[in-house]
Formats: structure tokens, C-alpha cells, sequence
């Protein structure tokens, strides 16, 4: 298996040979192939994941399903994974690395100091320069102001990706994985697991 869909539960610690260790626990709910690709069709071998499943009524009474979130992984075979079967967190076990992407935190329209972290002006002394962003103007050449100049906007609610972040605990029964570090985006929000490396031994 190339990955998995899980959902951040939030972050706490577990206790590696005496040390304390940040972990983020994972919930893995089922996750269903929806469909497959292959080479002879599409030019490559997949399967696209999804989880959670809600079937949907139409005004003609159909029955159609949808899910929540989805995601495709390359394989190398199409071998047992058929469509609708449900891929389990065994895949992904203890000491494995994975690469983590999430949409993180939105923040809304933030400052520069917030959003770029700038120093800002002295707080006292009568100073009236405190959080602004300072002088953005030119010259009369060229009498504008350059794309990319980093000013006040929109934070977060982006895409972010992580590598090589071990599993730490791989616990079957209850479907959780503790990753080592934070991951992006708030508790509740959906997470793309992808193995980089599964353990040598």
C-alpha cells in the first residue's frame, strides 16, 4: 500500500526510553476503494481511497454514495485491492516514515507581523510606530509596488506537507496512530498519510 486517509485527533506525548515525545494521534477510519486505474486504461496502476461513506437520496428515490474525503496513491500492483474493499491500518505499522499533508489552520486576514513576522517599531517613548508594516512605496521608477511584496492578507487555510515523520504507535483495536511532531490543520480535519519507507525489521 502506497497510503492511507486519517482524521487529527490532537496532540500529546508518549515516553521513548525515559524521554518525553510530542506525538499527534490519527484516527484511521475505514477506508474504502472507490475505484482503480491501471496501466492497459490510464497509463498507470492506482486506487483512489475514501472515507466517509453517506448515501444520498435522489427526488427520483436513487441511491447514490458519496465520500467525504478522497485521495489517489500509485501502486505497483492491483493485486487484492478491488473496488469497495476496505484497506486497513495494518499497512502502515510502528517505525514507519510517512509524508503527512493536510490543510492547515486558517487565520483570517492577518498583519504583517503575524503573518511575516516583522519586528514592528519600538512600544514606548511616544513612538507612533508599533505594528505597522512601514513604508511599501518607490520611487519614480518604477512607481509601483513589486508582486510578492510581503504586506498584510489572507493566512493559513493551505496546503502543507511534511516528510519523514515516524509512526510511533500503531494501535489496531482502537485505529490510531501517534506520529511523531505536529501535523498541519485543526483536530477533526482530514490527513493523507503516504509511506515513504516501511520498517527493516
Amino acid at each position: 500500500m502506497s497510503g492511507l486517509i486519517a482524521r487529527k485527533l490532537g496532540m500529546s506525548r508518549v515516553f521513548l526510553d525515559g524521554a518525553a515525545v510530542a506525538v499527534t494521534y490519527l484516527q484511521v477510519e475505514p477506508n474504502i476503494i472507490v475505484r482503480t486505474k491501471n496501466t492497459e486504461k490510464d497509463g498507470y496502476n492506482a486506487i483512489i481511497l475514501g472515507i466517509g461513506l453517506k448515501k444520498i437520496k435522489t427526488r427520483k428515490g436513487n441511491e447514490l454514495k458519496k465520500f467525504a474525503h478522497q485521495k489517489e496513491w500509485r501502486v505497483d500492483s492491483l493485486e487484492g485491492l478491488d473496488t469497495g474493499k476496505e484497506v486497513t491500518i495494518e499497512t502502515i505499522p510502528a517505525k514507519t516514515l510517512v509524508t503527512i499533508t493536510s490543510i492547515s489552520k486558517g487565520k483570517g486576514f492577518q498583519g504583517t507581523i503575524k503573518r511575516h513576522h516583522f519586528a514592528g517599531g519600538p512600544a514606548s517613548h511616544g513612538s507612533h510606530f508599533k505594528r505597522e508594516p512601514g513604508s511599501v512605496g518607490m520611487r519614480e521608477m518604477p512607481g509601483r509596488i513589486h508582486k510578492g511584496k510581503r504586506m498584510a492578507g489572507h493566512m493559513g487555510s493551505e496546503q502543507v506537507t511534511v516528510h519523514g515523520r515516524p509512526v510511533v504507535v500503531c494501535d489496531t483495536e482502537k485505529r490510531v496512530l501517534a506520529v511523531r511532531g505536529p501535523v498541519p490543520g485543526p483536530n477533526g480535519s482530514a490527513v493523507f498519510l503516504t509511506v515513504e519507507s516501511l520498517p527493516t525489521t
